[in-house]
């Protein structure tokens, strides 16, 4: 994820992560670019965090689904990473201190240290993040106006070039 453009929109939990994924499959955008930040008290998260005493077919389910996603993060309950370039950018973030946490995660991203720590503020009491990677500025452009229609409380853009400190 060295160069790239990035939207995101934050939302609350009465938002459903399906219906806001449904609209950007539908415009054209692949699983892989989405990743998702999900709150520990988020509804999803939950049911992860449970998923070893549900029955297996809805557990796997579950799992399948957020395993399609560019990635997926859930402080203290897990992640999942199928991307690549999401991969090298939170690993990176995760190996420095502190580990793992959101903030760092978010910083991962390209967020700045003020937008993360605000950010890792909201993402503690509920709700999600939808973050959209795109090389195309054009792109970047309709993933934010998509965010906003689907009921995003903030969104923006964020831009990275190569070399860029996250």
């Amino acid at each position: 994820m060295e160069n790239y453009a990035a939207a995101y929109g934050i939302y609350s939990s009465a938002v459903e992560v399906a219906d806001v994924v449904r609209v950007l499959n539908g415009a054209g955008f692949d699983n892989e670019a989405i990743c998702l930040l999900l709150a520990p008290t988020h509804p999803l998260a939950g049911t992860v965090r449970d998923a070893n005493v549900m029955d297996e077919a809805s557990a796997g389910g579950l799992i399948g689904w957020l395993s399609e996603f560019g990635a997926v993060v859930i402080p203290s309950v897990g992640f999942f990473i199928r991307s690549r370039d999401y991969l090298q950018a939170l690993l990176a973030a995760w190996n420095a201190p502190p580990v793992g946490n959101q903030r760092s995660t978010l910083a991962g991203l390209g967020f700045s240290d003020l937008d993360a720590g605000r950010l890792e503020s909201q993402l503690s009491h509920s709700g999600f993040l939808v973050y959209v990677a795109t090389q195309e500025n054009a792109r970047v452009d309709w993933a934010l106006q998509l965010l906003r229609h689907t009921g995003a409380e903030e969104s923006a853009t964020i831009e990275r070039c190569a070399g860029a400190a996250a």
